[in-house]
């Protein structure tokens, strides 16, 4: 049974069926005032929303801004991602289309520390079955095959990244995977919040995709 007096009761059933009764009757709108949030003074219903209206608007205008600042950012990503589609396509050797890769991904992509580690689908497979330290790691991660952003045990940043393991505080790792390619792409950034774990991974995948083909293009041609 409500604790609401029965006329405090009948007067919120009436506004609440007539909501735009007070539209009409302003003088009172000033005249009703409501205990203040910081609990200094009073204000009038009419001043508690319309700074209500500001937050609202305040939160919009940040998410905004947010949601620009994002976009800004992938458009310059996916710009940047085309023009190393481009190079990499000009290289001519596996030598040469891996050095172009890490260096474009340390300057364009501002990266502190890139690593590609290349391994084939028997090599990794031994290495399960003897234990051997290196690419048996990243097993689970290969099986997933799918981009990963955040921190990594000791002994995975070690083999990433060996003297920079130390320096780095935040990895991205990229499935490398494409015919007879194996293999992971390490990104590392000194910023822990560069590569977080909720990070959106789809141009990492795409990176991930573009990089597996363009060394098996290579790999396949030495294999004959």
């Amino acid at each position: 049974m409500s604790d609401t007096p029965s006329f405090e009761q009948e007067i919120l059933d009436f506004l609440e069926a007539n909501p735009a009764f007070l539209d009409g009757h302003p003088d009172i709108l000033q005249k009703l005032h409501l205990t203040h949030e910081a609990g200094a003074g009073t204000v009038s219903l009419i001043e508690r929303q319309n700074s209500s209206l500001r937050q609202k608007l305040d939160d919009t205008r940040k998410q905004l801004e947010s949601l620009i600042k994002v976009a800004r950012e992938n458009d310059i990503l996916n710009r940047r991602l085309h023009e190393l589609t481009l190079t990499l396509i000009e290289a001519g050797s596996l030598d040469t289309l891996l050095d172009t890769l890490l260096d474009d991904l340390r300057e364009q992509f501002q990266a502190d520390a890139v690593e590609v580690k290349l391994f084939s689908a028997s090599e990794l497979e031994q290495a399960v079955n003897e234990g051997k330290p290196g690419p048996v790691l990243f097993e689970d991660f290969m099986q997933n095959g799918k981009p990963r952003c955040g921190l990594l045990k000791s002994e995975q940043m070690q083999y990433l990244f060996s003297e920079n393991a130390q320096e780095t505080g935040s990895v991205a790792i990229i499935p490398l995977r494409h015919a007879n390619t194996e293999g992971i792409l390490a990104i590392g950034s000194h910023d822990n919040q560069r590569f977080h774990p909720g990070k959106d991974t789809e141009l990492l995948q795409r990176l991930g995709e573009l990089a597996s083909y363009a060394i098996s293009r290579f790999q396949q041609s030495d294999d004959r």
